[in-house]
């Protein structure tokens, strides 16, 4: 995708250095940085200059190869994928990820074991592009559908960042709509601001507007009576972990964007690779709930009149804040989930179909 009309993806490997956009400073600056140690990989997923399921795998990924690069000692590579596992507990990428190398380097001489590891860090990222553009080609369908109904522009509701910079290139919840603006389908995206840290505002209307796809940011509250006046056709979501039950796990408010659309009968699909489905939890009570720091909520970053970026506190100076980080939608509310294999019912028999 682009960025001032020169392509990108969100993560890459060049001369033994890791290279990500650095997501914390979107939109206003746009910096490349450099990731030359396995705790560079770490500090980069904790702080959430780079996040989204997909790309929090990528970059795991490629943090074992940094920590090979450092020290191929089995003891130190044990020690730094546990350390990579635990920089953020609810994206399941992130596990599957160094799950997936760990397999590959088992038993490796370690003349090779850099060489091999760097090849299968790729391989994740180049596998993931490829599962999100067809993603993509797999919910143009539906989009399709509802503008040959109607005869004018799809309004599509999104939450979060569900776009390329939360996966390698294409995005999830995105894909579909950057493959019906390709094909000339007229589609307009309601942003939800998405609190706390406005990934919806800062990184979604972002990446839209490069795009030059219309756009429209709403405050997260909003979406309820836009779909009360027939204003939303179809709501489109990621998903940072997804049972195989069906259920959803996601960006705090989401389940309130499902109910809503429930009520109101408007279709909400949850688009996901597969290395996004959990297939060993059960319940969704035991998905690990990440509550990330209370000063998300009580202060705010933007650009003063000096083009200087600032944080702020806008709470009382004696308030105490709550901040989980994502809530769980039940498949029973979700119309579909859009996967690179095809559309399927949230439903345990419905992925089995797809992923046998």
């Amino acid at each position: 995708m682009k960025i001032e009309g020169k392509e990108y993806r969100t993560i890459w490997f060049e001369k033994n250095i890791v290279k990500i956009i650095d997501q914390t400073k979107l939109p206003h600056q746009f910096i490349i940085k450099e990731l030359k140690t396995v705790k560079d990989a770490i500090n980069s997923i904790k702080t959430m200059e780079v996040r989204g399921a997909p790309l929090i795998g990528g970059t795991a990924a490629y943090g074992l190869v940094l920590a090979i690069q450092e020290n191929n000692d089995t003891k130190f590579i044990k020690k730094s994928s546990e350390e990579l596992i635990d920089s953020r507990p609810t994206a399941i990428n992130l596990k599957w990820a160094i799950d997936r190398m760990l397999k590959t380097i088992s038993g490796i001489n370690s003349d090779q074991i850099l060489d091999i590891a760097l090849n299968e860090a790729k391989e994740i990222c180049d596998e993931d592009e490829k599962f999100c553009e067809n993603i993509g080609i797999n919910g143009l369908k539906i989009i399709e559908e509802i503008y040959n109904k109607k005869k004018d522009t799809v309004n599509i509701l999104t939450h979060c960042n569900a776009g390329w910079l939360a996966t390698i290139n294409w995005g999830t919840a995105t894909s579909p709509i950057y493959h019906a603006h390709k094909k000339g389908i007229p589609v307009h995206v309601w942003v939800d601001e998405t609190r706390p840290r406005n990934q919806g505002a800062n990184l979604t209307s972002y990446e839209l507007n490069e795009e030059e796809i219309p756009n429209t940011i709403i405050a997260d509250n909003t979406g309820g009576i836009l779909m009360q006046r027939n204003e939303v056709d179809m709501c489109i979501v990621g998903t940072d972990r997804t049972l195989s039950n069906g259920d959803v796990c996601n960006k705090i408010g989401t389940y309130l964007k499902a109910l809503a659309a429930h009520d109101n009968n408007v279709p909400f699909y949850v688009a996901l690779p597969s290395s996004t489905i959990d297939w060993e939890i059960k319940d969704a009570k035991d998905i690990p709930i990440e509550e990330r720091n209370s000063e998300e909520l009580s202060h705010i970053e933007g650009v003063d009149e000096n083009n200087k970026i600032k944080k702020v506190l806008i709470y009382p100076y004696k308030s105490k804040a709550m901040n989980l980080a994502f809530d769980v939608t039940p498949a029973k509310y979700v119309t579909g989930l859009i996967t690179e294999r095809g559309i399927t019912e949230a439903s345990f028999d419905g992925l089995k179909k797809l992923f046998k």
